[in-house]
């Protein structure tokens, strides 16, 4: 509803904006560009336009020039009625659309036989927060984990697990015992530079097809997954593919091909490079044969464009790989694989622990596991003390660390790194996930001691109930502005102020009783409706009680 006021006040001043905080007016018609054009003041400008406007269109309460600016007002008495009422009619739909384009995302993106860490907490929340706003949007996505399951280490593990390996330890606890193993050769491999020499071998053997070395393999592929997938049950993560590095192995001699007869790359000692004006030269083939990342990141755009015809395709991945992506992309455009920007890298910051707030395991890495498990328990130990009476406790306390976990992800701007601090994350005050699943129980608990009917057309004309409105209209908004930016935190950000308002509103107006119970019920399903739609989309459950 609210894009509706905006489209009224372009109609009739062209571009508008939202105002800074302190600037009492509902939105703005900045007056710079006229009066450049026209060699005249912008004040002047603004005060010829707010003395043009006679009859303004029924969302748009008036108009009035304050300075530089064209400020725009809310006709409440008419907005209130249709805010309140699109809520309602379409409830958990409130705020999606319908783009109908194909959308790419790739993320979390673990190694297979390695653990998934702490490193890919951020952006394995990240990534499904973006394919549920997408998909809230009306876009097609296509999810995709894109398995490192390639590589020299593999040779190494095969031949660690022929040596030292035991079958029934690895299929009880797959990962752990797999990274012994990974460990293991590396420390013996110091002092005996013959194992090296067997872990290529072993690797031959598996490029070459070897039947044992590819049951090994494929065993690893298979065992690693099924870890995988328990642990993104847990935070609610799920992808459309899970293709991994080996598939596109067969494309990459094309590939290279490919670069150097429409010379985006060429031939140096041996060596492929692709080289740029702007930035530093990118290897595209080891002087050995090997191919990279680069090699193999190019026959996944030229296929997935190919199979998926996306629109555009996502790669939620850290912000250490940027240079990589921009040599990718920069490549991908040349070759005609893409057109500029169809290619996004979503780059995420680091996230960190508190030294020595928990104990890494074999490897010296921190499971992701364990950082979940740790947050799970303390959130039983917080709500114990705040409601020892809590009914399915053990379910609520999961639901808020979980909920936890993923709003201190994806309230920061993506690109900053992350202290991840438990005492923090898990308050109940302030902007974090608990708080605004505890906002949504408080409001919830008012519903069930009303009996009156939420008011259809109500009229509110109390300052923070007309901020609370306004605020709720904005919601498609935001959700438009986070997709065009990839960034999930300004719906986080979003609902936090939306919470703030609405508990302004519980401490300073009586609902049950009152004269004006009916349509403050009413706003208090609206928001609990929206604060549930925003938390959906990023993966955080409502609770009716905490």
């Amino acid at each position: 509803m609210f894009n509706e006021f905006q489209k009224q006040c372009e109609k009739l001043a062209g571009k508008v904006e939202i105002p800074p905080k302190g600037i009492d007016a509902d939105l703005a018609a900045p007056c710079f560009e006229a009066a450049k054009k026209e060699g005249r003041s912008p004040v002047e400008i603004a005060k010829e336009l707010e003395a043009k406007f006679k009859k303004l269109p029924n969302l748009i309460q008036k108009i009035e020039a304050k300075g530089p600016y064209l400020n725009f007002y809310i006709n409440y008495d008419e907005f209130s009625k249709l805010v309140i009422d699109e809520i309602s009619r379409r409830g958990d739909k409130y705020g999606s659309a319908d783009k109908k384009k194909t959308v790419v995302i790739e993320y979390s993106s673990p190694n297979i036989a390695k653990p998934l860490t702490i490193g890919h907490l951020s952006t394995t929340i990240m990534g499904q927060a973006l394919n549920n706003i997408y998909t809230f949007l009306g876009y097609k996505v296509i999810s995709d984990n894109h398995l490192g399951d390639w590589g020299t280490q593999f040779g190494k593990l095969i031949y660690a697990y022929k040596t030292w390996g035991d079958k029934a330890k690895v299929e009880k606890n797959p990962i752990e015992e797999l990274l012994e193993l990974y460990v293991k050769f590396h420390r013996e491999a110091e002092t005996n530079e013959k194992l090296n020499d067997e872990a290529r071998a072993w690797f031959k053997r598996l490029e070459d097809g070897d039947k044992e070395a590819k049951e090994i393999w494929e065993w690893f592929v298979e065992v690693s997954l099924r870890e995988f997938d328990r642990m993104y049950r847990v935070l609610g993560v799920k992808f459309d593919h899970s293709i991994g590095e080996s598939f596109y192995m067969p494309m990459l001699k094309d590939i290279i091909q490919e670069t150097l007869k429409k010379k985006v790359s060429k031939e140096e000692n041996g060596a492929i490079i692709a080289t740029f004006d702007d930035m530093p030269t990118a290897l595209v083939q080891k002087s050995d044969g090997a191919t990279l990342y680069l090699t193999r990141d190019l026959a996944t755009i030229k296929y997935q464009k190919k199979e998926f015809r996306f629109w555009k395709r996502l790669y939620v991945v850290g912000s250490e790989q940027r240079l990589h992506f921009r040599q990718v992309f920069r490549m991908a455009e040349l070759l005609g694989y893409i057109k500029e920007g169809e290619c996004v890298h979503v780059d995420v910051g680091q996230i960190s622990l508190p030294t020595g707030r928990i104990s890494t395991r074999k490897g010296n890495v921190v499971f992701m596991e364990d950082v979940v498990n740790k947050t799970i328990e303390m959130a039983k130990e917080t709500l114990k003390k705040k409601n020892p009476d809590l009914k399915n406790s053990d379910e609520v306390a999961k639901a808020v660390a979980i909920g936890a976990i993923k709003y201190s992800n994806l309230s920061r701007d993506r690109v900053r790194d992350m202290k991840f601090d438990w005492n923090e994350i898990l308050s109940f005050e302030g902007d974090t996930g608990p708080y605004l699943q505890y906002t949504y129980a408080r409001a919830n608990s008012i519903l069930k001691k009303t009996r009156s009917k939420p008011s259809k057309n109500p009229v509110y004309e109390e300052a923070v109930e007309q901020s609370i409105i306004k605020k709720l209209s904005q919601f498609s908004y935001v959700l438009e502005r986070s997709a065009e930016e990839n960034k999930p935190n300004l719906i986080a950000n979003y609902i936090f102020e939306l919470a703030t308002l609405f508990n302004e509103f519980y401490h300073t107006h009586k609902v049950i009783g009152s004269d004006d119970e009916a349509k403050r019920i009413a706003l208090i399903k609206s928001v609990m409706q929206v604060i549930e739609n925003g938390l959906d989309l990023l993966g955080v459950s409502v609770l009716d009680e905490m």
